[in-house]
């Protein structure tokens, strides 16, 4: 009996979000069919999610997506690899914390995507600069969340490992490692999406691929049924992502479950 209640919370929890995207089509809906505006402001649904049928049925309309994959995960990958490295550095070394700490709080307001002029100018208008771009984007929240969670690692941890013995090298794996992992995926889950808005934001600007050149290129069509199935792509590209992430992440650190997954 006392369980039913928390079971009947969590359908209506997972309801809720499926509620108000309902609700939402229902209106997206009534407007394209009130006549009031045009059909290319607001194509009806038939229309967008047969445009999104052709997407995902397209082999090549597929590679549109794989290109845009390809070059949000590279960018990120990169980003985690040096971001995760400089972090840890600067959470365990002040002298490393206080060279690169004021250069990183001091650009991090700077919008990176306003050297993307100079990126193309460089490293041409192919994937090379976009990956750079994303790069840069995703590695001031990487390197900032493990940063602060090696910073955090409660010394009695430490100083009881020192004193049974063991190794630098075993309390980075053992204690240090264990302690930042969830601030590391943190900071991974702020800037995978983050991956995927410059991927986007960078192909609409120069690019003949790609899921930002296919939005752009509907879009000056006027074929704006395309470019909003386009548009679901990209939102269901970013939920998988994130849901894979998570999923990584409960597996990986099973000793603490955030509330934020949970409630």
């Amino acid at each position: 009996m006392r369980g039913e209640p928390l079971s009947l919370r969590s359908t209506l929890t997972g309801v809720r979000p499926l509620v108000l995207l309902a609700a939402a089509l229902v209106a997206w809906e009534l407007c394209a069919r009130s006549a009031l505006w045009s059909p290319i402001i607001f194509p009806s649904l038939v229309r967008i999610f047969t445009e999104f049928g052709l997407l995902v049925a397209r082999s090549d309309r597929l590679m549109e997506a794989w290109h845009s994959l390809y070059r949000a995960l590279a960018g990120f990958g990169l980003a985690a690899v040096v971001g995760v490295t400089l972090g840890m550095l600067m959470g365990r070394s002040n002298l490393i914390a206080g060279l690169l700490d004021p250069l990183f709080s001091g650009t991090y307001p700077v919008p990176k995507i306003a050297l993307f002029p100079i990126f193309i100018f460089v490293f041409g208008i192919g994937s090379l600069s976009k990956v750079i771009l994303i790069f840069l984007e995703c590695l001031y929240p990487i390197v900032i969340n493990t940063y602060h969670g090696a910073r955090s690692v409660n010394r009695v941890l430490v100083w009881s490992a020192l004193n049974m013995g063991a190794s630098r090298g075993q309390i980075l794996r053992k204690i240090v490692v264990p302690a930042t992992a969830p601030f590391i995926f943190a900071g991974f889950r702020v800037a995978l999406p983050v991956a995927m808005i410059v991927v986007i934001i960078t192909e609409m600007v120069s690019s003949a691929d790609g899921l930002g050149y296919l939005v752009m290129y509907s879009l000056s069509s006027l074929k704006t049924d395309r470019m909003l199935a386009a548009v679901i792509v990209i939102a269901l590209l970013g939920l998988l992502l994130d849901g894979l992430l998570v999923l990584l992440r409960n597996r990986l650190v099973f000793w603490e479950k955030l509330e934020t997954y949970y409630t």
